[in-house]
């Protein structure tokens, strides 16, 4: 079983911008010093720089700096450049105590096949790809999303299979859960949220996408050792997870994996917008 694409993710995941820009002050020339008429004029010297001045605009020239380390081993799919934001566009996947414990339970199996597999913090179904944005459109491309998306109606959807994900350049795997119900809503949301992207030329989302949440990553490529037998076995775990459910505490077990779809986020760079369903 070949791995599904993954839906929207940067290698990097979201990073802070800073859009302040350094104004240098220039550095009058200094004229000639006074003399006595008798006397030729002296040669004009140009005044000594002082290395605080030399040494204050350093940090803001060249390339940043791109270290792995501070973001879990992540490598970046495109480069970090000022004025660029990573911006992302998703539906928000909101948790029950159930879910949780599901998530633990399914965690725990797969790190028993790859151990470096680390929970997720949030949990969304991704709308687009992870795409630069320049910090002056990130407003009217705002605006944008918020136009096509208001005659959208607020729906529900289930994720209940799990499938094994990777990125484009095969640097992170994931561990998901794909939707199974509402497929056809999340296609009419990306159907508008391309036509966003084409106006500000930007890259569309995937043909064909696997709309899934993500429940858990690791740096590599990892679909040899969580495909085949691990995946049957998560599939089989959870699947107990939902029969459990039904004996034990006599509740629906599709309940505990439905969830509302009320809005659509973007995030771009450490700036969250809401655009609510109607």
């Amino acid at each position: 079983m070949s791995a599904a694409p993954l839906v929207g993710y940067s290698s990097s995941g979201s990073e802070d911008e800073d859009e302040a820009e350094a104004a240098a002050g220039a550095l009058a020339r200094p004229g000639a010093g006074g003399c006595r008429r008798s006397q030729s004029p002296l040669p004009s010297q140009r005044l000594p720089v002082p290395d605080s001045v030399l040494h204050m605009f350093l940090d803001t020239e060249g390339e940043p700096e791109d270290d792995q380390e501070k973001h879990g081993g992540r490598v970046r799919t495109f480069p970090h450049e000022r004025g660029n934001w990573a911006t992302h566009v998703y539906v928000p996947y909101e948790t029950r105590e159930d879910f949780l414990d599901l998530l633990d339970m399914l965690l725990a199996h797969a790190q028993t096949c790859v151990p470096r597999l680390v929970r997720m913090e949030a949990f969304h179904v991704s709308l687009s790809q992870s795409v630069v944005l320049r910090h002056h459109w990130i407003i009217p491309f705002v605006q944008a999303l918020k136009d096509r998306l208001a005659s959208f109606q607020r729906f529900f959807f289930t994720a209940n299979r799990v499938k094994i994900y990777t990125n484009q350049e095969k640097t992170r795997t994931f561990v998901g859960l794909e939707v199974t119900s509402g497929h056809p809503q999340f296609l009419d949301l990306v159907s508008e949220v391309d036509r966003v992207m084409e106006e500000f030329d930007l890259t569309t989302f995937y043909q064909d996408p696997s709309f899934h949440v993500s429940l858990a990553w690791c740096v590599g490529d990892a679909r040899l050792p969580l495909e085949g037998r691990c995946l049957r076995e998560l599939q089989l775990s959870f699947l107990i997870f939902r029969w459990k459910n039904i004996v034990d505490e006599f509740e629906d077990p599709e309940m505990v994996l439905r969830a509302h779809a009320e809005q659509v986020r973007c995030k771009s760079g450490n700036k969250f917008f809401s655009m609510p369903l109607k």
